[in-house]
């Protein structure tokens, strides 16, 4: 037995000294033999198997094998505690090692009261004044310095330092040890100056002590290179870094884990000045000796390759950092589980990934989830969260979410400022990111001082040769240029680009944009050959560094463009622009995928700019130039009515392909935009109108993460992208047919200070026949043209205008939109047209030529969105069900059968009261609807819906009928109540159509208003026409480039192919008439939809009754202009 025992602690003590080699894997079958000897010869219930229980335990540790470890740390504690008693020294130690145990999973929650506990064991038994009681509250100190509790963690370790001095003497390792940890708080904090000379302290006594070979000075070497790291002092750092490297190489072998722990600091230290190529190998070094060491499946080796991925990441080699990424998010998943910091590290590493290829949709939901994560394991005051929130703040405002980032930014400033003191670099790159965030919103008042106390505030902690310093003086002198300050801006650009040279070296991203900013102030004052030659630098030099394909490419590419435009070098500057373009095309689409509606068009808004650009090149620096009229209107085609057209193309792929998980989101969202439409309708008469306004803004954002959630949903919608070309467009346009793109833009003057080159906005048109080239013109300033848009608008809503007055009005349109175009046009006569702005508003039919004629007597117009809607038109099928028509509804009530087949969960209680209340419009009784929708029912032979059976459920259950036709009130809320500003974010909400048992004031899933938002969700792919016979209904909010927001937009996302819809109020029995002739000249003589309404429209201009346009000129035809064929009986 003796011998047994003996051989149990031979193998425990060659198990120890493999241990400290770190050769675990070696270590772990010694000590299982040693606990399995142990327990056969003393049994279960004895002091040493807790021992070797313990040791067995921290192996596994160490090897990141927490889940085997947890089970035996727990055995040991209960061990000793049965028995050794409750108030045993060795329980002290079993409860610090499993609060150890703890802490390394994240699980700081239950690590605490274990470190407390043990601290309070050993100060009850051994007494304030013991080594142990210093061990301990070293221990709970660097919990609390891992939560960012710097303040709680700060007596702590000053307690355990004076405790080691007092008892152990000035000159002891441990002192040493306790030196190092207070200086490692410190640096946390930014608190360099205080870090150093402790840092150096003990160094200096584990050099006396230990000398100088020992594994501990290697420790201290280590450590006070990632001082002077921090600080940018890289000169000093590499030394102290590289001696630690050989000193653990020759002490401990260089298979050992230090080893790799200085191999991966020293290629930080070589990928924080640039010099990728010497930090690559040392970090695949580090990372395949902690693979060979600790196994795969160890947190080490997620470090490791988060370390790699992050390298290849900032050389823009995409690729292949973000398998790595992957891999190491997953490791950490799989041993720490999901709810652990390095999850949240992982999570915000993978986003920051994302973020740098402009894929913002991608990254948005890792970055909130790591924000999340941290907020939830070190709560709401931590560093890591500031960190959170800054990355997050810094996506939006790249995505043009310059309101939501400007709360995030200062959040995250705030807490710096808080937890860190004023005086810590994390507070510098605050104060950074919120002047840019200004800077970019032209508030260069505000950004000013906050560059300026940046800059200061970087100088004085970190030195003046620091790359965060050099990033200050760009940010500083950009913003100088951009004010015209050009002889401030440039030594500061100078000393910046010098700076990163001589710190990054020559080939780091950020050399490149100091080489571009340069050149960009160069240009401004006319130094044309200075800037191209840097210019050209900092393109190759992105390309090369970040990829063909990075935002960052464009943007240099545009660059250089502009500036040969600058010099009339058009052959140039288009052949950069268009490269430039098509690197934004990819990245547009891509940023397309994923978020919210309003997020899309904030996405593109920030490339608008380009836009007015490239449209300003052609019409008033090259208007003869093919090509650059052609890339003019290649932009215009790909960027005009986008959202649109993703939205509307993704919605109809997610109904053909819908999975159980799509059809629920779809069925939420589709609720949850009924609950907004009731709630904005029916407002609690006893709500308070905060909580009414809380209410509606989280429905708002659950509609946006419901809205983001779809998007996702299906692969075909990131590979799904067949960029636009004029050569597709043409194709699509039918003889004696052309496209007229009506376009809204600011002249671009290169020329002019930064904040001044945009002028005011003007209007332009481009048209496009099926062969040739495209032609543009320009037709003048915005505001000079709207005036006589309102005149006519007012002329054409009243049937007491004089036709003399009306005309003339109507004249005055032309002369500055129509009859510049017509110029163009040649013998065409069917226009598809593109409005832009406030152009939709208008039934350009209704304007007089030369002759005194109107429009509509020569010409064909079919309305669209943009020309782009004529690739999606041309894919359409036709729906083969029945056609559904509804009239004349009862707003009085409702059939009640309809009502009790609704599914009323998820949506408002039954107590709601209107908000808005549209009964103050005249929504009086419709009779002439009753007789239109008889009629048209009969020559479609389908029955009708009327009266109490005309019902918003009925509407909101069709399933792609062939032709929908709604014969009702409509209206659209112009102006609305600035009190209740927080409904008013959703436009859709502001339209609609009024249907039966409106006035029944009902609630709950019916109210007898299908809002603009709710119509979105309808069945109709298939559908081939939906005419809407009610005013207003072609009315909405005008949204730039994107056309109305009101039910024509919602009835083109549904996936309807036509809509006849109206631009202002209607007459009942003019309407009746001019639907009926509609459908004669459609049905009976199979003219097409636009033809069919042109005809419509010259008959009723013959008819004494209805001559004046305020009848015949009230409806247009949006959508697919061919006839139909094969409808009715």
């Amino acid at each position: 037995m003796e011998r047994k025992l003996a051989e149990a602690s031979r193998l425990t003590q060659q198990g120890w000294e493999l241990y400290q080699q770190g050769k675990y894997s070696e270590a772990i079958p010694l000590a299982e033999r040693a606990l399995g000897i142990r327990q056969q010869v003393l049994g279960e219930e004895h002091p040493d198997v807790a021992t070797s229980l313990n040791n067995l335990a921290q192996l596994y540790s160490r090897q990141g094998r927490y889940q085997e470890a947890e089970p035996l740390y727990q055995q040991s504690l209960d061990l000793r505690k049965r028995l050794l008693g409750e108030e045993h020294p060795d329980v002290a130690t079993s409860l610090n090692n499993l609060a150890v145990l703890y802490s390394r999973q994240g699980r700081y929650q239950e690590a605490e009261p274990l470190y407390q506990q043990s601290l309070d064991l050993r100060k009850r038994l051994l007494g304030e004044q013991h080594p142990s009681v210093a061990s301990s509250l070293n221990n709970l100190a660097e919990l609390y310095e891992t939560q960012g509790r710097y303040q709680e963690a700060e007596p702590l370790y000053q307690q355990a330092l004076d405790l080691n001095k007092r008892l152990l003497g000035e000159q002891h390792p441990d002192v040493a040890t306790s030196l190092n940890h207070l200086a490692g708080l410190y640096s946390s904090q930014g608190r360099y100056q205080e870090a150093e000379p402790l840092y150096q302290q003990a160094l200096d006594l584990r050099k006396r002590l230990l000398g100088e070979e020992h594994p501990s000075v290697a420790s201290s070497l280590n450590h006070l290179a990632a001082l002077y790291s921090s600080q940018g002092r890289y000169q000093e750092a590499e030394p102290l870094y590289q001696q630690a490297l050989d000193l653990r190489k020759r002490l401990l072998g260089k298979e050992h884990p230090s080893v790799a722990t200085s191999l991966n600091s020293l290629a930080g230290l070589y990928f924080s000045q640039g010099r990728y190529q010497e930090a690559e190998p040392l970090l695949q070094q580090a990372l395949d000796l902690r693979k060979r060491l600790l196994g795969e499946q160890h947190p080490h080796v997620a470090s490791s390759l988060n370390n790699l991925a992050g390298l290849y990441s900032r050389q823009g080699r995409y690729q292949e950092a973000e398998p790595l990424l992957q891999q190491s998010l997953d490791l950490r998943k799989r041993l720490l589980g999901e709810q652990h910091p390095h999850v949240a590290t992982s999570l915000n590493s993978l986003a920051g990934l994302y973020s740098r290829q402009g894929r913002y949709q991608e990254a948005e939901p890792l970055y909130q989830q790591a924000l999340d994560l941290r907020k939830r394991l070190l709560g709401e005051q931590h560093p890591d969260v500031a960190t959170s929130l800054n990355n997050l703040a810094l996506l939006y405002s790249s995505q043009g979410r310059y309101q939501e980032a400007e709360t995030l930014y200062q959040q995250a400033l705030d807490l710096r400022k808080r937890l860190l003191g004023d005086e810590h670099p994390d507070v510098a790159t605050s104060l950074n990111h919120l002047a840019e965030l200004y800077e970019t919103q032209g508030r260069y008042q505000e950004a000013e001082p906050l560059y300026q106390q940046a800059l200061d505030l970087r100088k004085r902690l970190l030195g003046d040769e620091h790359p965060d310093v050099a990033t200050s003086l760009n940010n500083l002198a950009f913003l100088y240029s951009s004010q015209g300050r050009y002889q401030e801006a440039e030594p500061l650009y100078q000393q910046a680009l010098d700076l990163r040279k001589r710190l990054l070296g020559d080939e780091h991203p950020h050399v490149a944009l100091s080489l571009n900013n340069l050149a960009f102030l160069y240009s401004s004052q006319g130094r044309y050959q200075e800037a191209e030659t840097l210019y050209q630098q900092s393109y190759e030099l992105i390309k090369r560094r970040l990829g063909p394909d990075h935002p960052h490419v464009a943007i240099s590419l545009n660059n250089l463009g502009v500036l040969y435009y600058i010099q009339g070098k058009f052959t140039s500057a288009l052949e950069l622009l268009e490269q430039g373009f098509e690197v934004q095309e990819r990245n547009l689409h891509s940023n397309l995928v994923a978020g919210s509606e309003s997020q899309k068009r904030k996405y593109l808004d920030t490339i608008s700019s380009r836009t007015d650009a490239v449209i300003s090149l052609h019409l008033n620096a090259a208007p003869n130039n093919s090509r650059a009229a052609r890339l003019a209107l290649t932009t215009v085609l790909r960027r005009k009515g986008r959202v649109l057209d993703f939205i509307t193309n993704s919605q109809q792929i997610l109904g053909q392909q819908l999975d159980p998980k799509s059809q629920r989101l779809l069925d939420d969202l589709n609720a949850t935009r009924t609950q907004l439409a009731n709630l904005t309708y029916n407002r609690p008469a006893n709500l308070p109108l905060k909580y009414y306004q809380e209410r509606v803004k989280f429905l708002s954002e659950q509609a946006n993460q419901l809205e983001d959630q779809i998007s996702r949903r299906s692969p075909d919608f990131r590979t799904a992208n067949q960029p636009v070309t004029i050569e597709a467009i043409q194709k699509l346009i039918p003889a004696n047919t052309a496209l007229v793109e009506l376009v809204k833009y600011r002249p671009y003057n290169p020329k002019a200070k930064k904040d001044q080159r945009f002028g005011l906005p003007r209007y332009a048109a481009y048209v496009l026949h099926s062969q040739g080239d495209p032609q543009g013109i320009d037709l003048g300033e915005v505001e000079l043209i709207e005036p006589d848009l309102e005149l006519f608008r007012l002329s054409l809503q009243d049937k007491d205008t004089s036709t003399a007055q009306l005309k003339q009005a109507a004249r005055q349109v032309d002369q500055k939109l129509m009859e510049p175009v017509r110029q163009l046009l040649g013998s065409t006569r069917h226009i598809l047209l593109s409005p832009e702005g406030e152009l939709n508003l208008i039934p350009f039919e209704a304007l007089v030529d030369q002759q005194q004629r109107y429009l509509v007597e020569n010409y064909r117009f079919t309305y669209l969105t943009s020309g782009r809607d004529l690739l999606r038109l041309s894919q359409e099928s036709a729906s083969k069900t029945p056609p559904v028509l509804l009239g004349n509804p009862d707003f009085d009530r409702s059939a009640p059968e309809l009502i009790a087949n609704q599914n009323h969960r998820n949506l408002p209680s039954a107590h709601l009261t209107r908000s808005i209340d549209l009964s103050k419009l005249d929504f009086s009784p419709l009779p002439g609807t009753a007789e239109e929708v008889k009629e048209i029912a009969n020559k479609l032979g389908v029955d009708p819906l009327l009266g109490a059976k005309a019902t918003e459920s009925a509407v909101k259950r069709v399933n792609s009928p062939r032709i929908l036709h709604i014969a009702t009130h409509g209206f659209f809320e112009n102006a609305p109540n600035q009190k209740l500003s927080t409904l008013y974010d959703n436009p859709m909400l502001l339209s609609g159509l009024v249907l039966a048992g409106f006035k029944q004031k009902r609630t709950g899933a019916e109210n007898g208003v299908l809002t603009a938002l709710e119509a979105v969700g309808l069945k109709l792919s298939g559908t081939e026409l939906v005419v809407l016979s009610a005013c207003d209904t072609g009315s909405g909010r005008i949204s730039s480039g994107e056309g109305i927001y009101g039910l024509r937009r919602a009835f083109v996302i549904a996936g309807s192919q036509t809509q006849l819809i109206s631009l202002r109020k209607v007459e009942d029995e003019a309407t009746k008439e001019l639907m009926l002739t509609y459908y004669q000249r459609l049905l009976d003589d199979n003219m097409g939809r636009t033809e069919a309404l042109r005809q419509t429209q010259l008959d009723m201009l013959k008819d004494e009754r209805y001559q004046h346009p305020y009848y015949w000129a009230s409806f247009i035809v949006s959508g697919n202009w061919r006839p139909m064929g094969g409808v009715g009986r």
